[in-house]
C-alpha cells in the first residue's frame, strides 16, 4: 500500500516555481528522506502533502485521502521546519490543545516521550531555546501514535545525545508500522533511519536511491598493498575503477560501485593488505548536484 502518492505536483509563486512536476510514492512502513539544499522545495512539498498550501498543478494523496480531511490529518504527526506557537503557551497547554483536536495521547507513552527528550513542560514557548522548541515539536508530532510522520528538519538545534534519542524513537515507530517522510541536513539521521532517499534540486526530483545503493556508492578510495611494485593497469578491466596511482608496493584507486569485483581482482593478484576510506553522504550528494549543474 502507498502512504504518499504525488503526481505532477507543482507549486508556483508568480513567476517562481518552487516545486516542478514532482512524482513521488512512499510505501506504508517506509522511511523516505527528502533531501536538498535550502530553498530546493522541501518544506513547500511538505505543506502541499498536508494541504496547508494548494498545488498549482498535479495531485497528491496521503493515507488514501486528502490532507485537508480531518480524519486523515488526525492520523498524521507533523513537525514544521519552523514551529510557531503562541508566545505564552506552555508545552503542557500545547499538548492538551492538540490532543483535543487530534488523536489523544496515551498518558504513559506521552510521559516516556517527554522524559526521553527532556522537554520542559511549564516554561512559556517564547522562553525556550531553539532545541527546547524542537523538543516540544517532536513530542507533539509523535504523540497519539500517528500512522504517518512528516518531519521537517527534526533534529535541528538538538545536541548529539538527543539526536541519537530521536533516531531511537523513530526506529521504534517504524517497527510499529509507521510511515516516515522527513527532510534533514543531518546525514547521520538519514544513514540510521531512512530506507530510501530522494534528492530535490531547484524544485525537481533529481535522483532517488535506496540506502543500499548509497552505501555501495560510499566505498570511495581503496589502497591495496602487494609484495612488490604493482602495475597501474592491473585494474583497467574492473567496472567503476578510476584514478589508479602507484606508490612503491601500494596501489590506490577510486571506486564508484560495488567493491566485490575489486576484491576478487586483488585476491587474484595476491594483495597482502587493504585499506578503505568511506565517503560521507554529503560528498555523494554534492557530486550529484555538481553533475546536475554541469548538465544544465
Amino acid at each position: 500500500m502507498t502512504a504518499i502518492e504525488a503526481r505532477g505536483l507543482t507549486k508556483r509563486w508568480g513567476s517562481f516555481t518552487a516545486v516542478d512536476s514532482l512524482d513521488l510514492a512512499v510505501a506504508e512502513g517506509e522511511c523516505y528522506a527528502f533531501l536538498g539544499r535550502n530553498g530546493a522545495g522541501k518544506s513547500t512539498t511538505a505543506r502541499m502533502l498536508l494541504d496547508f498550501i494548494h498545488p498549482s498543478a498535479g495531485s497528491v494523496q496521503v493515507l488514501g485521502g486528502s490532507g485537508r480531511d480531518p480524519g486523515v490529518r488526525a492520523r498524521i504527526g507533523y513537525l514544521p521546519g519552523d514551529l510557531n506557537l503562541p508566545r505564552s503557551i506552555t508545552a503542557s497547554e500545547a499538548i492538551s490543545y492538540f490532543g483535543s483536536i487530534g488523536s489523544p495521547p496515551d498518558p504513559p507513552e506521552l510521559d516516556d516521550l517527554i522524559e526521553r527528550l527532556g522537554m520542559n513542560r511549564d516554561r512559556p514557548f517564547h522562553n525556550l531555546s531553539t532545541g527546547g522548541r524542537r523538543k516540544v515539536g517532536l513530542v507533539l508530532a509523535f504523540m497519539g501514535d500517528p500512522d504517518l510522520l512528516i518531519l521537517d528538519e527534526p533534529t535541528s538545534g538538538l545536541d548529539p545525545v538527543l539526536q541519537d534519542t530521536f533516531r531511537e524513537i523513530l526506529n521504534e515507530r517504524k517497527e510499529r508500522g509507521a510511515t516516515v517522510w522527513l527532510t534533514s541536513h543531518v546525514m547521520s539521521d538519514v544513514e540510521h533511519v531512512a530506507d530510501r532517499v530522494g534528492l530535490i534540486d531547484r524544485g525537481r526530483l533529481a535522483q532517488e536511491l535506496s540506502m543500499e545503493d548509497l552505501r555501495r556508492q560510499s566505498t570511495g578510495d581503496i589502497q591495496l598493498s602487494f609484495g612488490g611494485p604493482p602495475d597501474a593497469s592491473w585494474f583497467d578491466s574492473v567496472p567503476g575503477v578510476s584514478d589508479v596511482t602507484v606508490n612503491g608496493d601500494d596501489l590506490s584507486l577510486h571506486l564508484d560501485g560495488p567493491v566485490t569485483a575489486v576484491l576478487a581482482r586483488a585476491a587474484e593478484l595476491g594483495a597482502v593488505g587493504i585499506r578503505t576510506h568511506q565517503r560521507e553522504l554529503e560528498d555523494i550528494f554534492l557530486e550529484t548536484y555538481s553533475r546536475g549543474e554541469d548538465d544544465r
